[in-house]
């Protein structure tokens, strides 16, 4: 699992009961059931209107996926292409027909098995790039949108949130009669832009945030397996591809022996 996200949302949860607690306040004060249906109901509802079904049915499967916690292997990927290199360069391209049927590439996103069946075909090295980056970008474009889902429901929920003390309102002023109860019904109106702004930033934009972070991380890889195929293609010493791909790593983080992180076409390993 992990640990930040899970500890991120309970330390803002927490920073804000606690100084609210400072303050005077009871958090039974801060419970109301009605705001709540309001802005989550409303919020998952306007979400779901802005999306097709197959986008989201994968919301569970994604908000799973943000607690999960995944190290790409960038380090492996440079030795497993110093390694064909050094085999390219020793018998040929067409030697490295056995790599790509054994088990071992499999645990590197596909990406990395086509591109290298494109090279020991022979085909065209601008053919094979323009194919392959456009495959890239496609599937950055997919995971991309995924996160695009939290982001639409960070947008939505303060509004929401809004509306609930629109609401909330509208029933006090039609109550004036009873002076002694407008400042509760007041204060219980704004739970309801509490929880808006709360769940859009304390849960919503984070998830969509930590998503995006993790398709970068992805389309690094990949474009790292395309350039080390096209290295590849041209024959390029083991040392240049080495410093080709070491330049991927800049703001990247890695941890050998991990694979790919869960998505589209990728391995996965949970901790």
């Amino acid at each position: 699992m992990d640990v930040t996200t899970l500890l991120g949302i309970v330390v803002g949860i927490s920073s804000l009961i606690v100084a609210f607690v400072l303050e005077g306040g009871s958090v039974a004060s801060l419970i109301g059931v009605s705001a709540g249906i309001i802005v989550l109901g409303g919020t998952i509802g306007a979400t779901m209107i802005s999306y097709p079904k197959k986008d989201i049915a994968k919301v569970p499967k994604l908000i799973g996926r943000a607690f999960k916690e995944e190290t790409i292997d960038y380090k492996g990927i440079i030795n497993y292409f110093l390694d064909l290199s050094q085999h390219a360069r020793s018998n040929g391209l067409l030697s490295l027909e056995a790599n790509i049927q054994s088990e071992e590439i499999n645990k590197y996103d596909p990406i990395l098995k086509e591109s290298l069946e494109l090279v020991v075909d022979g085909i065209d090295i601008e053919l094979i790039k323009e194919t392959m980056e456009n495959r890239i970008y496609i599937q950055d474009r997919s995971l991309k949108r995924e996160a695009a889902i939290f982001e639409s429901a960070g947008g939505y929920s303060p509004t929401m949130g809004i509306i609930g003390t629109v609401m909330g309102l509208v029933h006090v002023l039609g109550n004036l009669d009873k002076p002694e109860t407008l400042g509760p019904s007041i204060a219980v109106a704004f739970i309801a832009t509490l929880y808006g702004v709360g769940l859009a930033n304390l849960f919503w934009l984070p998830i969509a945030e930590k998503l995006k972070n993790k398709a970068q991380a992805i389309t690094t890889a990949r474009e790292m397996m395309l350039e080390g195929c096209l290295s590849l293609h041209t024959g390029e010493n083991p040392k240049i591809i080495e410093k080709k791909l070491m330049t991927f790593l800049e703001g990247q983080e890695y941890k050998a022996g991990n694979p790919l992180p869960e998505g589209e076409a990728i391995n996965a390993e949970e901790k």
